[in-house]
């Protein structure tokens, strides 16, 4: 059988390699990693959570490039091109640089049946191994002690705030859900936890092998008011900081976690107070809670479980008043649907739901449905839409706006993802010309 030749042919690939979407365990990925000889000969983060995972992983990069160092970063999932997954230095990778690593993978793994997301993190890792690199940076996938990305041992892990999320596979509650978490410990090492009411199952994990446990609130913390913030570890303290660029109400919680990993690996990548503020004022990450100015206002987020969304509606508070907001919402049928409706009514006064690409969706009909069945109330009168794809969506919704309103797009990365494909929108209203 002849190989194939582009990135989207090896992708098409993957997707037919494997019966199952999902197939926990970490028997695969420990025996691809030694069939391919993968060896970080420089600092490893990986980073794990239910949310700010990204927000964290962008922050850790964003302060690594401005102290000089050459990063590499593992994001996911990608919101329109997969090379979106790997970025060296603060850009995404072209596709013509994955393919030899799309074909190693493929001559190693001798018919072994990898997932998707077992190949292409492989490949992914393989590209970052043997790129110049003084850093790398890997976000975790679903949970952590099973996940591919776990197979590498990491200098320093990072667990974000942990949630309610993926019940069928990582357990029913944040106990459960904090044990599966952190599996990326290591002996001796250090791990940082963020979350600043962490389930006790981290610290018994962390005592019961002796990793080097640092937690919000007891070895690094912060605090602020209106103008700035400042941030104090074990050993070294950051003040008069600005505010990351990356807005919400939690980012204080992933910035000062990634100063905390940056502190704990201090001896082998140090970094200075300009470097922390130019990282800071200078990061960006797509589709969390990202403001995009026009008319109306577009507020971009992957808020896609309860407590993700409890945050967004709390940074919508907080934005000022709008006289409407119109919501374009998709996710998948396994979310807490009815929370996140529940959650985010007050605030929405019209509903575009739409359908994904995806089997794992739920349909625009089924969470029209639930809506209804719910007899939920918002600010006004509440209108409901449903749409064929999240692009459809969000130009019927700019339809009925006015320049004052406000689109909020969330859900899903494919719902956020839907309105990007053809770049960031900037939208302006019928009547405006």
């Amino acid at each position: 059988m002849s190989l194939p030749t582009t990135l989207d042919e090896w992708l098409a690939h993957c997707e037919r390699l494997h019966p199952q979407d999902i197939d926990m365990g970490m028997e695969r990925s420990l025996l691809m990693k030694q069939r391919l000889g993968l060896d970080f000969k420089v600092p490893v983060i990986t980073v794990a959570g239910t949310n700010g995972k990204g927000s964290t992983c962008a922050m850790l990069e964003a302060i690594g490039l401005q102290a000089g160092y050459r990063v590499g970063l593992y994001i996911k999932p990608h919101f329109v091109h997969f090379e979106e997954r790997c970025r060296v230095n603060g850009r995404s990778v072209e596709a013509a640089e994955l393919i030899p690593h799309f074909e190693a993978v493929e001559a190693a793994r001798e018919g072994l049946p990898l997932t998707y997301f077992e190949f292409t993190t492989m490949a992914i890792l393989r590209l970052l191994a043997q790129a110049p690199l003084d850093m790398v940076i890997l976000e975790v996938g679903l949970g952590g002690r099973l996940d591919t990305v776990n197979a590498i041992d990491a200098d320093c892990a990072v667990i974000t705030s942990i949630d309610i999320d993926h019940t069928a596979y990582l357990g029913p509650d944040r106990e459960s859900i904090g044990r599966e978490k952190a599996g990326i410990m290591r002996a001796g090492r250090p791990v940082v936890v963020g979350d600043p009411m962490p389930p006790a199952s981290l610290a018994a994990r962390a005592a019961e092998i002796g990793a080097d446990l640092r937690l919000l609130g007891r070895d690094f913390n912060y605090a602020g008011d209106k103008q700035q913030w400042g941030w104090g570890g074990r050993e070294k303290r950051f003040n008069g900081l600005a505010y990351p660029a990356l807005r919400g109400a939690n980012q204080l919680l992933n910035a000062s976690a990634a100063l905390a990993a940056f502190e704990a690996l201090r001896d082998r990548l140090p970094i200075t107070a300009q470097a922390v503020r130019n990282g800071f004022a200078t990061v960006e990450l797509t589709g969390r809670f990202q403001i995009v100015p026009g008319q109306p206002t577009l507020v971009l987020d992957v808020a896609h479980n309860p407590h993700a969304v409890g945050a967004l509606a709390e940074n919508l508070d907080q934005m000022g008043f709008f006289p409407r907001t119109h919501a374009v919402f998709g996710a998948m049928a396994d979310k807490d649907l009815e929370a996140i409706l529940r959650r985010m009514a007050p605030l929405v006064d019209r509903w575009h739901f739409t359908d994904l690409p995806i089997p794992r969706a739920a349909t625009a009909q089924d969470l029209d449905a639930l809506h209804a069945r719910l007899a939920l109330k918002g600010p006004g009168p509440v209108a409901t839409f449903r749409h064929a794809s999240p692009d459809d969506a969000l130009r019927a919704a700019l339809e009925g706006a006015d320049p004052t309103d406000r689109i909020v797009v969330f859900g899903s990365f494919f719902t956020v993802g839907g309105v990007l494909k053809d770049g960031i929108p900037r939208l302006s209203a019928k009547h405006l010309g």
